[in-house]
């Protein structure tokens, strides 16, 4: 039997609110992330994928996904948005790691995104977004 009543969609916009407060917030947390990841970086990401470099685009593409996993466990998870924001930090703060670790793991790293390598781009891209894989999971509590 199919209903003739019309939906009433007041009671799913209802967390309306909610959802705006935590996107917007999640926003804000990548820009700050972009913002100290590429300030933590020698080579200038922006610069290098402005100009074409695919290496550059790749490396900081991984990042990006590898901060966005764990920030989204994190709003799912969260029992309110301080919870979510300091969960949020220690995404931020675990991915900003993560480049640290590459820079000992491949020799020479940011002068081989600068060149272009995408070899080397796709590498640290595929660390980032495992360890952000592996940094969501731990964050379901």
């Amino acid at each position: 039997m199919i209903s003739t009543t019309p939906p009433n969609f007041s009671r799913y916009l209802v967390t309306l609110p909610d959802f705006a407060l935590y996107f917007v917030c999640a926003l804000i947390m990548l820009m700050l992330f972009l913002a100290i990841y590429t300030r933590l970086t020698p080579q200038r990401e922006w610069r290098l994928i402005k100009d074409g470099n695919q290496a550059a685009a790749i490396s900081l593409g991984g990042a990006m996904l590898g901060f966005a996993m764990p920030l989204g466990s994190a709003i799912m998870n969260s029992q309110s948005l301080i919870d979510m924001l300091v969960w949020g930090a220690v995404a931020l703060i675990v991915q900003a790691l993560t480049f640290v670790a590459a820079r000992f793991l491949f020799s020479g790293l940011p002068q081989r995104i600068s060149r272009g390598e995408t070899a080397a781009a796709i590498a640290v891209a595929a660390l980032s977004l495992t360890v952000g894989l592996l940094n969501a999971a731990s964050m379901t509590y």
